[in-house]
């Protein structure tokens, strides 16, 4: 009988995989080469002692205490704080998913681009608007696929994620292999202890939500921590062993990108086509010419349009039910024959669609691709913080939210170590708002500024708007009839293109234009929707 349950337990070597896969990956290592070169080598020793191994075990008692509500980030806060933050909560979680649902599509383009051409000729001749548009045809054909292939895309997810996870490992291991048969030649000159000290300047501390945004997502194993035999046990082991995967791809990863890569001058592409330059690089002094780069770009590809697919369907699922009808519309609720959240679906390509409009009049394509990069570092460590903030509340009040993990038995340390987490990460949120990749106080510059923030507040905005668009459904049964819809989108999108326009001029005071345009905006939208649909 104990051999027949213990199968029900998942062991500590298979969670440390699980969290894994979460937790980094090979883009997020060159995410961040590019936005600190081999400086980053210490950023990543830092992040994995002082936030990497605290974040995964405070996850780990979190799930612990909620397991009997699924463990996910919003029953944490709801658990902790009330329905309407744990609402919020959930909603900012969606929220974060969008940017990162439009780069999954992005990858997607600048993937085929390579696998089919073997360069980066196809995006060079391609100009923002078709980026744009190949990018959301790509999603829209995901919406309508992943119905049909939901359990196909489920299998191709872990296919890909799979392979992705060989192919970063065998890039560290043939890149040191390489670095021995060149006779220790490296791109990066001169290598010394100080290239990979960072000066701890502004410029260096907007850049920690980029790391931050590599390393988090440890939050999706909690549900599996009550399922381990010996959680308070087993669980640390996890941890300590993610930890120890996660240093050495990132810390011998960067090194290993130092060899192809010369760290002082970096390509201004990095971001986008550094993981193909890296593998193209690699075959190329194996004696194997491009044959490493077109396997990596079909595994980019396979499994960028798993993730995407089942992202689209997830999230939207996630926020629908997780929800509740207290405060989401009963019009966004509304599922199909299929049980198909179709409103929900329309919503993810409305803001999906925002999201590549803000961006469309950049420079260039590679810039388009860096902010959207950048966009997600600013939302995404911002939702991180609601996990400390749960895991203070737990311990102001231990005796309430019993666990049989507990991380640093003394909670008033406890309390201490997850306030120092939060306020790094929320400072972290705020200055990662300023732009990346351009140079600084240009027009590109003042633009990504402008355009972080209206994303920013209309991502985070409009959920807090929609309890109130469910308290009208309640008191008039609808909650804006059809001349009121027309009337509000319409404002709305007239004033997104407007403000658009006026952050690709050259106008002195057009930050001050977009501020009075958005309030006077605003007022016209209140003064509709107050109005009784049934006049």
């Amino acid at each position: 009988m104990d051999d027949l349950s213990s199968k029900n337990y998942i062991s500590w070597p298979i969670l440390t995989l699980m969290a894994f896969v979460t937790v980094i990956g090979f883009d997020d290592i060159m995410y961040n080469f590019q936005n600190q070169g081999m400086t980053v080598i210490t950023s990543w020793v830092l992040m994995l002692f002082l936030y990497v191994i605290p974040y995964s075990l405070i996850v780990g008692q979190l799930g612990g205490i909620f397991n009997k509500e699924g463990g996910g980030l919003s029953s944490w806060i709801r658990g902790t704080n009330g329905e309407f933050l744990g609402y919020f909560t959930a909603w900012t979680y969606w929220a974060a998913s969008v940017p990162y649902v439009v780069d999954s599509a992005n990858s997607v383009v600048v993937g085929f681009g390579w696998a089919f051409t073997g360069s980066n000729k196809f995006q060079d001749t391609m100009s923002n608007a078709e980026f744009t548009f190949w990018t959301f045809l790509i999603f829209i054909v995901f919406i309508f696929i992943q119905r049909h292939l939901k359990n196909s895309m489920e299998l191709l997810s872990t296919i890909g994620g799979g392979m992705m996870f060989i192919m970063t490992i065998l890039f560290v291991v043939l890149a040191f292999f390489g670095l021995a048969k060149n006779g220790g030649h490296m791109a990066t000159q001169p290598m010394t202890w100080k290239t990979i000290i960072p000066k701890f300047d502004l410029k260096y501390w907007s850049t920690v939500g980029m790391l931050i945004y590599a390393v988090n997502g440890c939050e999706l194993i909690a549900p599996y921590v009550t399922k381990m035999k010996q959680p308070k046990r087993d669980f640390p082991k996890a941890m300590i062993a993610l930890s120890i995967m996660t240093a050495f791809l990132t810390i011998f990863g960067s090194f290993a990108l130092g060899i192809y890569f010369n760290a002082y001058h970096l390509p201004n592409d990095l971001k986008m086509n550094g993981s193909y330059y890296a593998f193209q690089a690699l075959g190329q002094q194996l004696g194997v010419d491009k044959l490493f780069m077109y396997i990596y770009a079909w595994t980019s590809v396979l499994y960028m349009c798993a993730l995407l697919a089942v992202l689209l369907d997830a999230m939207t699922r996630m926020l629908i039910s997780d929800t509740g009808d207290k405060f989401m519309p009963k019009f966004l609720r509304k599922t199909n024959s299929d049980g198909l959240p179709i409103n929900g679906y329309i919503l993810t390509s409305s803001l999906s669609a925002f999201i590549m409009l803000l961006g469309v009049f950049l420079p260039e394509m590679n810039d388009v691709f860096n902010w959207l990069l950048n966009l997600n570092g600013i939302i995404s460590p911002g939702v991180t913080c609601w996990i400390f903030y749960a895991f203070m509340r737990v311990r102001k009040n231990s005796a309430k939210y019993p666990s049989e993990y507990v991380y640093i038995k003394n909670d008033k340390l406890a309390y201490i170590v997850g306030f120092l987490l939060l306020a790094v990460t929320a400072i972290a949120t705020i200055l990662g708002i300023t732009p990346q990749d351009v140079k600084q106080f240009s027009h590109t510059w003042w633009y990504e500024l402008i355009i972080n923030i209206v994303a920013i507040v209309v991502l985070i905005g409009l959920g807090a708007i929609l309890p109130s668009i469910r308290r009208r459904e309640e008191k008039y049964g609808i909650a804006f009839n059809k001349g009121q819809w027309i009337a509000i989108l319409g404002i709305v999108i007239v004033s997104i293109i407007f403000n658009l326009w006026l952050g690709g001029t050259h106008l002195t005071w057009r930050g001050l234009y977009i501020v009075i345009e958005s309030i006077i905006a605003l007022i016209v939208i209140t003064m509709i929707g107050r109005k009784n649909p049934n006049i």
